[in-house]
């Protein structure tokens, strides 16, 4: 066997291996003796019948058979000769293995890059400052108000307002047809909410009870419905009254009505810690993105054009899964996959060069994941879920769970190192810059 290694483009390999006909031939036999041994031919008895029958019957067969067994016999060694290491399955190219001659083949495949980390101490990082907005808290507060709303009509003879529940009977109709779900009886529609597309609500403001008018408006672009997007429509709307929300005092009772059981004090306690729980992990979350990408910035790293192709795919992928989830339609993603594609390009080859530069530091500063790290980890989750931490163990001992869980924990401890390292400033969300994606 003779190999050797072709540098191509970038880290991209292609080692060639040429194998010589005796053992081509060799493989050729081998093979035929393994039908030999299993197929049932009339006239023979199983395995008995000759190779030269075997031959005349499988010769079409076996040449993928036998290239298959001539490269795995022979690329291991291969790539060991050559001192190469790939990080990707090879895509492999041949021609059909003759017994008369000797066998190439080629594998094209990446390397893992040279990884260098020269800076990564006194990391200059923002970290948004911890601020629990009190609007937000008051927020939750009014939407328990609001849960328990009440609805009373105005008598007064007036004309409908901003702020006021019109009850309303509507028909739409799109290029003088029926527009499809655009029918809507005693709907409540509070106006100024937004509920409706732009110049709907404002159509209505003004009216009188008992008076119908027609609105002719557009469909916004975009819009969830891609064949309505800036197409002209008509609503004909009849109001039929008017009401006001009346809104309950937030009281301790009213908490009990609606399943808390808490004081209004306490109850206000609990929004604020479940809130600051929650703005402590997206602050968290955006810090060690930031922070990563200063390491990046500060240690250029080389990326595999395979893992830099399947890691955008897994983006866009996850992209693709979370808006349909949220209704938007085929067409929508597309287009916008489509205008942001260096957007997730980028994103991608930060997350594979940070991914480098972690494992590279990890192995420098022995923060690598240990059994001890696991156990600790196992029993943390187990407080949390209270889940028994044998269940648990269970769980992770599959090998795609172990290998993420231990990929997590080598991370946090590499992200921890850095942090301790790091310049970080605090500053309020708003002049927090380069924010990560």
């Amino acid at each position: 066997m003779k190999a050797q290694i072709q540098v191509t483009e970038g880290l991209q390999r292609k080692l060639n291996v040429e194998i010589p006909q005796a053992t081509v031939k060799s493989t050729f036999e081998k093979v035929y003796q393994q039908i030999q041994r299993t197929v049932e031919i009339k006239g023979f008895r199983k395995g008995k019948a000759p190779i030269a029958t075997i031959k005349t019957m499988y010769k079409d067969r076996v040449s993928g058979d036998v290239a298959q067994e001539l490269i795995s016999s022979t690329y291991p060694t291969a790539l060991k000769d050559q001192a190469v290491d790939p990080i990707n399955y090879p895509e492999f190219e041949f021609e059909d293995p003759s017994e008369a001659k000797d066998f190439s083949f080629s594998a094209v495949f990446d390397v893992r890059p040279e990884v260098k980390v020269r800076k990564w101490e006194g990391l200059e990082v923002d970290k948004e400052k911890l601020n629990t907005d009190p609007k937000k808290v008051e927020q939750v507060l009014e939407n328990v108000r609001a849960s328990k709303v009440n609805y009373v009509d105005i008598l007064d003879n007036r004309a409908a307002a901003k702020g006021d529940v019109a009850v309303i009977d509507f028909d739409g109709f799109v290029d003088g047809k029926p527009l499809e779900n655009g029918t809507g009886r005693d709907q409540n529609l509070e106006l100024g909410s937004s509920q409706f597309i732009e110049g709907y609500e404002e159509g209505i403001i003004g009216q009188k009870i008992g008076e119908t008018r027609t609105l002719n408006l557009k469909f916004p672009t975009p819009y969830h419905s891609a064949a309505l997007e800036g197409k002209p429509v008509e609503f004909k709307v009849t109001l039929k009254s008017l009401k006001r929300k009346e809104l309950p005092e937030l009281t301790d009772d009213l908490l009990k009505e609606v399943g808390v059981n808490q004081t209004v004090e306490e109850f206000k306690k609990t929004i604020i810690a479940d809130m600051e729980q929650t703005d402590k992990k997206r602050i968290e979350d955006s810090f060690k993105n930031r922070l990563l990408k200063k390491l990046v910035e500060a240690n250029p790293v080389d990326v595999p054009a395979s893992l830099m192709k399947d890691q955008k795919a897994a983006l866009i992928e996850d992209f693709k899964k979370r808006m349909t989830e949220q209704g938007m339609q085929t067409s929508e993603y597309t287009d916008y996959v489509q205008k942001w594609d260096a957007d997730f390009a980028k994103t991608a080859a930060e997350m594979i060069q940070s991914s480098f530069l972690i494992d590279k530091l990890a192995q420098e500063y022995d923060l690598i994941c240990k059994k001890e790290d696991l156990d600790l980890k196992f029993e943390e989750y187990s407080k949390q879920t209270k889940i028994e931490l044998e269940r648990i163990k269970e769980w992770y001992a599959k090998p795609e769970q172990m290998s993420r869980m231990t990929y997590m924990i080598t991370e946090e401890k590499v992200i921890k190192m850095l942090t301790d390292k790091a310049k970080i400033k605090e500053v309020d969300a708003k002049d927090i810059k380069d924010e990560a994606n």
